[in-house]
């Protein structure tokens, strides 16, 4: 009998309009996110701050937007996207503002813990989208949406021409101001609701969180601490790592810096169409393999020795040139990009009616890793005073997450594998 191919699911009308303006507007969410990691330079040299106080203040926004992930993904699950990525992005219009009127560093935390606000977009918006789309094409609908982390990039190209042309870095944050707020009402216009998306009211916020229990939860959160985590650390550090290691001024370091965010937010798409392809644990597996080998090649600090050789001694040194140092952080920005769509595909794969809960949790974890990550690129060049040890505790990362997809694969194949002998006993 021949077979015929299964035709594809149909997409809902509105899906197309809702995915693009969700995706636009979380372009510029994630845009002011990552404010600090330009605008943290001038204010760096301005209040004299120590890396460790800099990787403080570039961090702090992503702090308040990785614990608001949580109750942001529930609240999507029960009220509807469309009107939570709506407030929230209101709430942040005006503490963008005030940023231009603070000139101590604790002005500039507060004001980053409302400002980090924008950053818990992606738990809105994630879910809000997915229910969009059948699940055959949810992987890419949500890879086109984290496409919207190319906001990192948007802001390295953007930000330095600012400051450059106004001579001063508080034109910024109001620009930003008001481009969040045509952003609110351009989402409100173009995007669209659908009640049948709404989990039930009966259905508590105990109810949703148990999914917590599920280890598969804490091992895609793991992950994506690396792949999320280290984008958005990475993000916030490589402009003042290519001023410090080879001394280009802000507008070149950002723009090489962009290097990596673009292809880190840009072609996450293509990992959701890779996820859907090839499924999520073989991607994330060689994602990881990629980046264990980068991060291995960028770990290694500018070196010059001394060899005693038959001739006498002869001096060597080994360094990465700017040319092949970015080469290194695209090829990591591009494994990334793909990693960050095949762990959310894991989560639509396997908690369909708890997607907002458990992409709140997953995103919690990413966004706190993106935290901590850059104040310990700080601490570990304050106290090492070698600048490519943030590339060293990223490798150490990698190397956790492929021991544990290494375990917990091999657990699944003997569960898969005992099942099977039951069945045959049977």
């Amino acid at each position: 009998m021949a077979t015929h191919p299964r035709a594809p699911e149909p997409i809902a009308p509105g899906a197309a309009i809702t995915l693009a303006s969700s995706t636009f507007a979380f372009t510029i969410c994630f845009a002011v996110w990552m404010l600090f990691a330009v605008l943290g330079i001038p204010l760096k040299q301005e209040l004299g701050l120590s890396d460790t106080e800099f990787g403080l203040l570039a961090a702090t926004p992503v702090l308040s937007g990785s614990l608001i992930r949580v109750p942001l993904g529930i609240w999507t699950d029960r009220y509807g996207g469309r009107i939570v990525f709506f407030v929230l992005m209101l709430a942040t219009v005006i503490p963008i503002w005030l940023i231009s009127y603070a000139h101590t560093l604790w002005q500039l935390l507060v004001l980053g813990l409302f400002v980090g606000l924008a950053g818990g977009s992606f738990s809105v918006g994630t879910p809000y989208v997915a229910r969009w789309f059948p699940r055959s094409r949810q992987g890419l609908a949500m890879g086109i949406f984290g496409a919207g982390n190319s906001g990192a990039a948007l802001t390295k190209f953007v930000a330095p021409a600012m400051i450059l042309a106004a001579g001063t870095w508080t034109v910024v944050p109001r620009v930003y101001s008001v481009a969040m707020l045509v952003t609110a009402l351009l989402f409100w216009v173009f995007s669209r609701s659908n009640p049948a998306h709404l989990v039930k009211s009966s259905v508590g916020w105990r109810e949703q969180l148990a999914v917590m229990r599920d280890p598969r939860v804490w091992r895609y959160s793991q992950y994506y601490s690396v792949v999320f985590g280290g984008y958005v650390g990475l993000s916030l550090w490589m402009t003042k790592y290519y001023i410090g290691e080879y001394g280009f001024d802000i507008k070149t370091a950002a723009f090489l810096a962009a290097c990596f965010s673009l292809p880190g937010g840009v072609l996450r798409a293509i990992g959701g169409w890779i996820s859907d392809r090839y499924g999520a644990h073989r991607t994330t597996w060689w994602v990881m393999w990629v980046s264990w080998v980068g991060f291995f090649l960028l770990s290694y600090p500018q070196t010059d020795f001394i060899v005693q050789t038959t001739s006498g001694p002869q001096g060597f040194r080994i360094a990465l040139t700017p040319t092949v140092f970015t080469f290194l952080l695209f090829v990591v920005g591009i494994a990334f990009a793909i990693g960050k769509a095949s762990v959310f595909k894991f989560i639509s794969n396997d908690f369909t009616h708890n997607i907002g809960a458990v992409s709140g949790v997953v995103g919690l974890a990413g966004g706190l890793g993106g935290f901590v990550l850059p104040v310990l690129f700080g601490m570990l060049a304050d106290l090492t005073g070698v600048r490519s040890s943030c590339f060293m505790l990223m490798y150490g990362t990698v190397c956790v997450s492929l021991v544990w997809m290494h375990y917990s694969q091999r657990a699944e194949r003997q569960r898969k594998a005992q099942a099977v002998g039951l069945t045959q006993a049977a």
